[in-house]
């Protein structure tokens, strides 16, 4: 039989229904766990890797509440998002494009591969383009679509068919994406590496922006 799945921890006692998606996903790492598996499922280390900051300890705990609250499920030592995990996608953009507005932003600091390909979902610039992208971050590999439809469609996982692909970290990927820097200047130098279409790649790249 199975166990009713067992009610949030109450931080805010209100009846506010942005409260209650707190008392969810509210605590400290939460949403950011929540990220983390947003493109694919993670086994634990892996979603360590992309929250340095977060000690184990409190990693498991993370995950033991959301996975009582059914955001999380894991099975054969994979974590994974449930639908109602997923549907924090929009969520996540739209602190992107919030988070855009605010001064202080310190791109410096780590960007994680998952948080860039978030990122670019978020910030995409309208634009009826087509184009298949690969990024590779160390040994992560995505796939990006651009249908015309102007919404970028990600996937985790290399695409033969991608056009072009650019590699590096992720702090480095996003310079790429959202600085004022050429691609070929990037290339050159060394910060990333690019391979296929060049002029399709830089062409992607300019579709982004933060402000």
């Amino acid at each position: 039989m199975t166990e009713p799945r067992q009610s949030p921890r109450i931080r805010y006692d209100e009846g506010c229904l942005a409260a209650h998606a707190l008392n969810v996903v509210g605590d400290r790492w939460a949403l950011l766990v929540a990220r983390e598996l947003m493109l694919t499922p993670k086994r634990f280390q892996a979603i360590r890797r992309g929250l340095p900051g977060v000690t184990a300890a409190v990693l498991t705990q993370r995950l033991g509440q959301l996975a009582e609250a059914g955001v999380v499920a894991q099975g054969a030592g994979l974590y994974a998002l449930t639908d109602s995990g997923r549907g924090l996608m929009p969520v996540l953009q739209a602190m992107c494009r919030w988070g855009a507005l605010h001064p202080g932003h310190d791109p410096r600091r780590f960007i994680s591969p998952t948080a860039l390909i978030i990122s670019m979902t978020a910030m995409i610039r309208p634009t009826p383009a087509h184009a298949v992208a690969g990024l590779v971050m160390g040994d992560e590999a995505f796939t990006l679509h651009l249908t015309g439809d102007g919404i970028l469609r990600p996937r985790a996982g290399a695409d033969p068919t991608a056009g072009f692909v650019l590699s590096g970290n992720g702090n480095d990927l996003a310079r790429a994406v959202y600085g004022p820097a050429p691609l070929s200047d990037l290339a050159r130098n060394g910060t990333i590496g690019l391979t296929g279409d060049a002029a399709a790649a830089q062409d992607f790249v300019d579709l982004f922006g933060l402000r």
